[in-house]
């Protein structure tokens, strides 16, 4: 199953997120602004804070969309 890490405010979140419902793929989708431990997962399988990031079992897929991102705040 694909995991989707992204922030409602990022453009390319959606953009990822579009993506993969037009190919028809299956996936779960986190929130990092909103939830701390997807937060936290992201950082420890990126090393950053930037999203979209798609995750496939345990690997890192795709970071970004076309070479953009957005980086989410630190949580506070």
């Amino acid at each position: 199953m694909l995991e989707l890490y992204g922030a409602k405010g990022c453009p390319y979140t959606g953009e990822l997120r579009e993506s993969l419902l037009w190919d028809g793929k299956e996936f779960v989708e986190y929130d990092v602004e909103e939830d701390g431990e997807a937060l936290k997962r992201l950082i420890a399988l990126t090393g950053g804070r930037t999203v979209p990031v798609l995750v496939e079992g345990e690997r890192v897929v795709q970071v970004g969309v076309s070479g953009r991102g957005c980086i989410v705040a630190p949580p506070s």
